[in-house]
């Protein structure tokens, strides 16, 4: 761990000590943060952010033009190396593409509001991902980051709301599970079935015009959203009829598996660590919410994945910095944040393993009269 709290705890898998985030007011303000970051760090060039678009889609049409010309006719065994190394560098740069049309839905790739949703959506529709749909959810992420009742993404549960087949998910075995599928079909669980998001009164998907996530107002972009999803599916259905599906599935589809791996995985350790605090209503404000969340370092992908990785304490406090000037701001700001600024460098797949065995549910400190403040733990 790379930053300081105001309690250390002992880590229950090891003797390391886990050094927690302050949880009580920050003697800072929003504002004393955005005067220390560059002026220009907000500035959002659509020539730069364009380059970038550009080099994505180069490489990411090259990626397919040497699976469909070099890699389909290979013989195996070559073919058993040559498909998985295409699906990893492939699913790398179209998960870049996937953060350029995150920041589109941000409004942070240029100043024009229509060409920022023109362009996200068809980046996110071509990667049969719901472009408003997840718009307006992420955007209720970014209000209500770290509160127990409102937050829409890897909402965890109190340890009183675990039962007895959950249990069983908090052993080696148990744990496997969950990480193989958090890495395959966690993203369509929680598009199609809400898992891990926040509770609603009925059934809550991002699919649905009249899903309780969204408001009225919202509704005719969540259809247009299927619709492009529809078209776009419809399309697919005519090359497999054309290429196979088989070609269908080693082509396209793969690659997405490793996109929203990525994606879910990202986002999950982004807000998963024992020196996370997370607030009930009795304490949560949006500051402290905001920066309850940890930066991670995935190394060369942080240059691939556009820095989404290693500058989300940033983004949660401006959403709208475009990614190019995020690393600057998130150096500006860490001397205002001081200890409440987190980051981990732990190796990512160690990483993983570790929140999965440590952060199973979050309770209060026994004892503890600021009882609306949470941390994750994992010792029933």
């Amino acid at each position: 761990m790379g930053s300081g709290g105001r309690a250390t705890e002992r880590n229950n898998s090891s003797d390391e000590a886990v050094k927690r985030a302050p949880s009580s007011k920050p003697p800072f303000t929003l504002g004393d943060i955005k005067k220390a970051i560059p002026p220009h760090c907000f500035n959002r060039s659509l020539l730069r952010s364009s380059s970038y678009l550009f080099v994505d889609l180069f490489f990411s049409f090259l990626f397919y033009y040497i699976a469909a010309t070099y890699i389909i006719p290979l013989q195996t065994p070559l073919s058993y190396v040559a498909w998985p190394v295409y699906w990893i560098l492939q699913g790398s740069v179209q998960m870049g593409l996937w953060v350029i049309g995150h920041e589109c839905g941000h409004q942070a790739f240029s100043d024009y509001p229509w060409l920022n949703d023109t362009i996200g959506y068809c980046l996110h529709t071509g990667m049969l991902a719901p472009y408003f749909s997840w718009k307006y959810s992420h955007r209720r992420h970014h209000s209500n980051t770290a509160s127990l009742e409102n937050d829409e993404s890897f909402v965890p549960k109190k340890k009183s709301n675990v039962n007895s087949f959950a249990k069983l998910l908090n052993t080696p075995p148990g744990r496997l599970i969950r990480l193989v599928i958090l890495c395959t079909i966690g993203w369509l669980l929680y598009v199609c079935f809400n898992v891990s998001g926040r509770k609603y009164e009925k059934f809550a998907n991002h699919f649905d015009p009249k899903s309780p996530i969204y408001s009225d107002r919202e509704r005719l972009q969540i259809l247009l959203t299927d619709v492009g999803l529809v078209v776009t599916s419809y399309g697919l259905y005519k090359v497999a009829m054309a290429q196979g599906f088989t070609w269908l599935v080693l082509v396209y589809f793969a690659p997405l598996v490793i996109v929203y791996g990525f994606l879910v995985v990202i986002t999950w350790l982004h807000h998963t660590h024992r020196s996370l605090p997370h607030y009930d209503s009795t304490e949560w404000n949006w500051l402290r919410g905001a920066l309850s969340t940890i930066d991670r370092d995935y190394g060369v992908l942080n240059t691939v994945l556009h820095h989404i990785t290693d500058t989300h304490v940033a983004h949660h406090l401006f959403f709208t910095i475009p990614h190019y000037n995020a690393m600057e701001a998130t150096k500006a700001i860490k001397p205002i944040l001081g200890e409440y600024y987190q980051f981990d460098d732990t190796p990512i797949i160690k990483a993983m393993w570790r929140e999965a065995t440590e952060c199973f549910f979050v309770e209060a400190d026994e004892g503890d009269n600021n009882s609306g403040v949470y941390w994750f733990n994992n010792k029933m």
